[in-house]
C-alpha cells in the first residue's frame, strides 16, 4: 500500500496493534480466559472494537471502587451489525432476552440504524455475541477500522425504488466485510486448522485494515433522515419514477473533533459526481482503497477520509478515483432535500399494509414505573407477522402490518401506555442523544440522562414564544466526537465538562449545513437563559417557511459555515454585535 509521508517508526500505536493480531485475533481468547479480572489487556479492548464490543467502566462507581481499592467496574458494550436496520419479530424476541439475560435489561436503537447493549460483564461476552449469532445477525464490523453498518432509509416497502436502495445497502455491507477468520474462532468456537492463516486474509483491508472508521449511507431524496452528508461515502439514490437509476456519489462526511485542536473539525461530504447501479460496487470499493492506501496512519485524529482530503484537495482525489477506475464518474444529477427527520404515526402502502413509527427519546427500550416499553414492544413481537424498522433518528418503525392485526397491535400500544408519536412536541421527535455517562470513558458530560429534564425546560421556552408547533432540531452529546451528529443539528449541545456544554447554532433543518459555535461552556441554566430571547426574536422576525437554523445565520447570531475548515473561525463582525 502507498502510505506515503509516513513511516513506520512513526505509525500511531493502534497501527501496530493491527499489524501484528494476526488478522484481529491477538490474545482475545487468552483474556476471555482470564476471570480474574473483569477487564482485558490494553491490546485486546482495540482488536475488540472489530468484533464489535467496547470495554467499559462504570464511571458513576470509579471513586467508590478506588476508595475500596477495587479495579473499575468493566463491562462492555456489544454492537449488532444490521444493514439498513432491519430485524424480524422473531430476532427481536431473540435479542430481547439477551439484553434481560446478559445485558442491563435494555436495548439501545444508535445513530447508525442497529443495537446496543450495554453492561455485558467479561464472563457474559461469549454467550451474548454467540446469541446474536443465533439470531442470525452479527456483530462483526460493527465498530473498528473497517466500514461499519451500512445505513437507509428504514422502510423498504413503501415503494418498489425504497426495496432496491435497501437491497443495496446489504449488498455494500456483505462487500466490505472483515474475511478474517479470527471472529468465527473466538465467539463460535470455530477451530483453526495449524499453519492455514493466509499471507493475504484481506483482499480488501489488508493486514491493517483502514486508519480509521469508514460510514456509507444511502438516502432517497426528499428525505434525508441518514444525514447523508455526514458519511465517509453518501449516496443519493437518483431516480426516475419508481426506476433506480444510479447514485450521486458524496465524499468525506465526518461528524468527530476534539476540543481546542483546530486542526479537527466536523465536515460535510463532497458530491463528486454520478454513477448508475452496475458501477457502484466499483466506486465504492475504491474509495475505501484511496483511504486504506491514502489515510493518515500516523495521527488518529486526522485519519478519517475528511483529513485525507482536505489535506490533499477534493479535485486530487476525483483525479485518484477516475486513475483507479479507469473512466470518470458522470457529473451529479440534479436532487433536493427538504428534512432529516422521522415521518411518524400511521402510514399505509399502496398494498394496503400499515406501518407505524414510534418516538423512542434517546433509542432507550427499557421498562419504567411509568411505562413498560420493552414489556409492551416483546408482547407485540409475539404476535407481529411483519418486521422492525430502526432509524437512525434513533426511533422504530413497527412494518409491514396486516389489516387484521392493525387493531390487535392499537390493543398492545395502548396496554402497555406506548405513547402516538403526536403526544411529543415537535422539538422533542427530533432530539437526539448519544448514551454519555455512565458507560462511555469518552464522555466529558451527561447526554441521554440529561436530554428528558432539559428537553421539558426548552419545551416550556418555545411553548411561552408561541413555537410549539415549529419543528426545530435538537441534538445533545456528552463530548466533541459527535456520536449523536450534533453538528448539523439547528441547536447542538456538546460536552465541555461535567455539566457545562458548548451551545452550537444555524446548521441547516435538512442536514445540508454545518453549524457554528454560538457561546462556550454554559450551564443549562446558561443555555435556557441564552436560548429564550433568541426564540423570541425568532417568533417576532422569521421568514414565511423560513428554519430556525436559517434565522440565526440571516439575523446574524452566527456565521454561515461553508466548509470544514470553516468550523472554528472566528465570527464576524456582524455575528458578534448580534451576539
Amino acid at each position: 500500500m502507498t502510505h506515503d509521508l509516513q513511516q513506520k517508526s512513526k505509525l500511531s500505536a493502534v497501527e501496530k496493534i493491527k499489524a501484528k493480531s494476526r488478522y484481529l485475533r491477538g490474545t482475545i481468547q487468552e483474556g476471555l480466559a482470564d476471570l480474574a479480572t473483569g477487564a482485558v489487556v490494553e491490546e485486546d479492548t482495540k482488536l475488540l472494537k472489530f468484533h464489535g464490543t467496547y470495554q467499559q467502566d462504570d464511571r458513576d462507581l470509579r471513586t467508590e471502587r478506588m476508595r475500596q481499592k477495587l479495579e473499575p467496574a468493566y463491562s462492555f458494550m456489544v454492537r449488532v451489525r444490521m444493514p439498513g436496520g432491519v430485524c424480524m419479530p422473531k430476532q427481536w424476541l431473540q435479542l430481547d432476552e439477551l439484553a434481560r439475560k446478559y445485558a442491563n435489561n435494555s436495548l439501545r436503537i444508535t445513530t447508525r440504524q442497529t443495537f446496543q447493549f450495554h453492561s455485558v460483564v467479561k464472563r457474559h461476552l461469549r454467550s451474548t455475541i454467540a446469541g446474536i449469532n443465533e439470531a442470525l445477525l452479527s456483530t462483526i464490523a460493527a465498530c473498528g477500522d473497517v466500514n461499519r453498518n451500512v445505513v437507509c432509509h428504514n422502510n423498504p416497502y413503501l415503494s418498489p425504488l425504497h426495496k432496491t436502495v435497501y437491497e443495496w445497502s446489504k449488498r455494500l455491507s456483505n462487500h466490505f466485510l472483515p474475511q478474517t477468520q479470527a471472529y468465527h474462532e473466538i465467539w463460535m468456537g470455530k477451530e483453526k486448522v495449524a499453519g492455514t492463516l493466509p499471507e493475504n486474509e484481506e483482499p480488501i483491508y489488508g493486514e491493517t485494515y483502514l486508519p480509521r472508521k469508514f460510514k456509507i449511507g444511502i438516502t432517497i431524496p426528499p428525505n434525508n433522515e441518514i444525514d447523508v452528508f455526514s458519511q465517509d461515502l453518501g449516496l443519493i439514490a437518483i431516480a426516475k419514477g419508481s426506476r433506480l437509476v444510479g447514485f450521486n456519489i458524496c465524499v468525506g462526511g465526518g461528524m468527530g473533533m476534539t476540543h481546542s485542536e483546530p486542526s479537527t473539525y466536523p465536515r460535510l461530504g463532497d458530491v463528486i459526481g454520478f454513477c448508475t447501479p452496475s458501477q457502484l460496487l466499483e466506486v465504492a470499493e475504491n474509495i475505501l482503497k484511496i483511504q486504506r492506501d491514502f489515510g493518515n496512519r500516523c495521527d488518529r485524529k486526522q485519519a478519517r477520509l475528511k483529513y485525507t482530503i482536505d489535506s490533499r484537495s477534493i479535485d486530487w482525489f476525483k483525479a485518484e478515483l477516475n486513475q483507479r477506475l479507469g473512466w470518470d464518474l458522470e457529473p451529479a444529477r440534479p436532487f433536493h432535500f427538504e428534512s432529516n427527520g422521522d415521518h411518524f404515526g400511521w402510514v399505509e402502502d399502496s398494498k394496503g399494509r400499515w406501518h407505524l413509527t414510534l418516538f423512542l427519546l434517546s433509542g432507550r427500550i427499557k421498562d419504567t414505573l411509568d411505562q413498560p416499553l420493552m414489556t409492551g414492544l416483546r408482547e407485540i413481537a409475539k404476535i407481529h407477522k411483519g418486521d422492525f424498522r430502526l432509524t437512525t433518528n434513533q426511533n422504530l418503525t413497527i412494518a409491514n402490518i396486516s389489516k387484521t392485526n392493525k387493531p390487535r397491535i392499537e390493543a398492545l400500544l395502548e396496554k402497555y401506555r406506548i405513547p402516538m408519536p403526536e403526544r411529543f412536541s415537535p422539538i422533542r421527535q427530533h432530539a437526539m442523544s448519544c448514551v454519555a455517562l455512565p458507560s462511555c470513558g469518552l464522555a466529558m458530560a451527561e447526554s441521554e440522562r440529561m436530554l428528558p429534564g432539559f428537553l421539558a425546560r426548552l419545551e416550556a421556552v418555545v411553548e411561552k414564544a408561541g413555537l410549539a408547533d415549529e419543528l426545530i432540531t435538537l441534538r445533545v452529546t456528552g463530548c466533541p466526537n459527535g456520536c449523536s451528529r450534533p453538528y448539523i443539528s439547528e441547536i447542538a449541545l456538546v460536552g465541555k465538562s461535567l455539566g457545562r456544554y458548548n451551545l452550537y447554532l444555524g446548521a441547516g433543518f435538512a442536514g445540508q449545513r454545518l453549524n457554528k459555535l454560538y457561546r462556550e461552556s454554559l450551564t443549562e441554566d446558561e443555555i435556557i437563559a441564552t436560548l429564550s430571547p433568541l426564540f423570541e426574536h425568532y417568533a417576532r422576525e422569521r421568514q414565511q417557511g423560513e428554519h430556525f437554523g436559517d434565522f440565526v445565520v440571516r439575523a446574524g447570531y452566527v456565521d454561515e459555515v461553508r466548509a470544514g475548515r470553516e468550523f472554528h473561525e472566528v465570527r464576524s463582525e456582524k455575528a458578534v454585535q448580534s451576539a
